[in-house]
């Protein structure tokens, strides 16, 4: 290894910066030449590359966002896009890529992989969605959580001064970890996620019960699934069984944006070392990623192709807590 790129492919997410900088301190140390690979894929495909040194990534790892910009690039899902890429790659000389990012992004890898004799890739997750196969937690995810319970928070007093019920969204368009956690943390009396069905029904006897008992507002905590904005749907669906004026509150892109959460940072560091140090050890096509603790390597392919459960206990608990 004498040279290697580092780039950020799909949704951006707080800590990303910390793990360039990490990976670049590493490289450094052991005398490897680094360039960042600007606006992922696009910037990868068109060699537009910028070098990366110590003052490059100084004062970065309280940055929320990427300093190497990001896109998500419909080219590179063709065959021709992808040699393209792996033209370029050669052109700027690289031995070993890091690509930080989501399910997308090893996917790309992996098609790049099969496709072309390139540098060898190794991967970081970088996700607030924090549905990666090979890691419990993705970069960005505790920032973005943490947002989301603040929002709860607030609104909850807006709630309960108002005794009304409130929706609130959240990211998470294939999975609800964001939901789920937020929505323990938050103390929320319902959660919408797209891992089990909703059942409109239920969810309005449940709130029914809350306010039979005592309780003044509720909190219901939406996952974005599919279509973001789904909550207003479900609000004037549970308006149909219920009597009680509900308001929606939709996150969106707040959840992404500012300072990374101290444990981003840490993990953030922790992955771009790995990253560096399995392209040392002369490992490739992989993932680095933190499963109970301890770092662990994951083949691109799996990311993308299993699926990431839920934690069991959490949701089993957010029944009880809930009530």
């Amino acid at each position: 290894m004498k040279r290697i790129g580092i780039l950020t492919s799909g949704g951006d997410a707080p800590g990303m910066n910390a793990c360039i900088r990490a990976a670049v301190r590493t490289a450094l140390a052991r005398e490897i030449a680094v360039v960042g690979i600007r606006r992922g894929y696009t910037g990868l495909i068109g060699a537009d590359t910028i070098p990366l040194d110590r003052a490059a990534i100084r004062n970065t790892i309280h940055l929320g966002g990427t300093i190497l910009e990001t896109s998500r690039n419909p080219d590179f899902y063709t065959r021709e896009g992808r040699l393209r890429a792996a033209a370029a790659i050669e052109r700027i000389e690289l031995d070993g890529l890091v690509l930080i990012g989501g399910e997308g992004t090893f996917h790309g890898a992996s098609l790049l992989a099969a496709d072309a004799d390139t540098a060898a890739l190794v991967g970081v997750p970088g996700s607030i969605d924090n549905d990666v196969y090979g890691t419990d937690y993705c970069i960005g995810f505790d920032t973005a959580a943490n947002c989301a319970v603040e929002a709860i928070d607030r609104i909850r007093d807006t709630a309960r001064s108002h005794e009304r019920l409130f929706f609130i969204e959240v990211m998470g368009r294939t999975a609800g970890f964001l939901a789920l956690e937020s929505g323990i943390a938050g103390g929320a009396e319902e959660l919408a996620i797209p891992e089990e069905q909703v059942s409109v029904a239920r969810m309005s006897e449940r709130i029914r019960a809350g306010f039979t008992i005592g309780k003044k507002s509720a909190i219901v905590v939406v996952a974005e699934g599919k279509t973001p904005g789904i909550s207003f749907h479900l609000a004037r669906e549970v308006k149909k069984h219920l009597d009680v004026e509900s308001r929606v509150v939709v996150l969106g892109h707040l959840q992404r944006g500012g300072p990374p959460t101290l444990r981003d940072r840490v993990l953030g560091s922790l992955l771009g070392v790995a990253a560096v140090e399995a392209l040392l050890e002369g490992r490739s096509g992989c993932m680095v990623g933190e499963v109970g603790g301890e770092l662990a390597c994951t083949p691109l392919e799996e990311t993308w192709q299993k699926k990431k459960p839920l934690n069991e206990d959490l949701r089993r608990i957010f029944a009880i807590l809930s009530d």
